[in-house]
């Protein structure tokens, strides 16, 4: 479970309120225009943005003055950031040791988790070597292999194609919620957000209040939804 609360978090003299709760087992999309602090939430709760004042807890642990290499959270970007000299086995195995000094445990371990992202046959190929959609997979793979509670979503497949995007969305789906993982998702997509996420967040002027059912969110958005969306109040 991932709890901010009561948190204020500033970045120069932009300001950030937030209060928002994801289960476990749980996707949450945060939705809003751009500019609106959507970002600097993932920032803070993973360390690299510290509060101004409120508290960040994971599982029930408080993790607000936590050094971002202590925090229970992993996160995925759009940049893969796959490093282009090592193959797929050692890119996925700096999830687990950055020295890559793999043991034969844990070679089979990355070996489950490429079969899991349908990545099993591609383990010694380069990140060149790779669709733009198999890069992603592999960036998944290496989170999922760190079996983390909470997991960060910053617009990860923005640049797949709608058929790739889904296929994504689909893996986040079956694999990281049987973990019983709290997924925050930034997403510029409300179809997105409809696909996979069960609680929607609206981000708006450096404010964040809370969470509901996305298909509560959709059906009743209210008129800063509304607007952003282009559907009317």
């Amino acid at each position: 479970m991932i709890v901010v609360h009561n948190a204020l978090i500033e970045r120069g003299s932009f300001r950030l309120t937030a209060d928002l709760t994801v289960p476990a087992g749980r996707i949450c999309a945060i939705v809003g225009p751009s500019g609106s602090g959507k970002s600097t939430l993932l920032e803070a709760i993973a360390g690299f943005l510290p509060l101004a004042s409120g508290h960040i807890r994971i599982n029930g642990e408080d993790i607000t003055v936590r050094p971002p290499s202590e925090r229970p959270v992993t996160l995925l970007f759009q940049s893969n950031n796959l490093f282009p000299h090592l193959d797929v086995e050692r890119n996925v195995g700096l999830g687990l040791k950055p020295s890559l000094s793999l043991t034969p445990a844990d070679r089979r371990a990355i070996a489950d988790v490429l079969d899991e992202v349908g990545l099993a046959d591609l383990a010694a190929r380069r990140p060149a070597e790779l669709s733009g959609g198999q890069r992603q997979r592999a960036a998944l793979a290496r989170v999922l292999l760190r079996q983390q509670p909470a997991l960060l979503l910053d617009e990860p497949f923005a640049a797949l194609g709608p058929a790739l995007r889904d296929e994504m969305l689909a893996l986040i789906d079956a694999l990281v919620l049987q973990r019983g993982i709290a997924v925050l998702m930034i997403t510029h997509a409300p179809e997105e957000a409809r696909r996979i996420a069960h609680l929607t967040a609206l981000c708006m002027e450096g404010r964040i209040d809370g969470a509901r059912s996305t298909d509560e969110v959709f059906a009743n958005p209210g008129p800063e939804l509304a607007a952003y969306l282009g559907i009317g109040s």
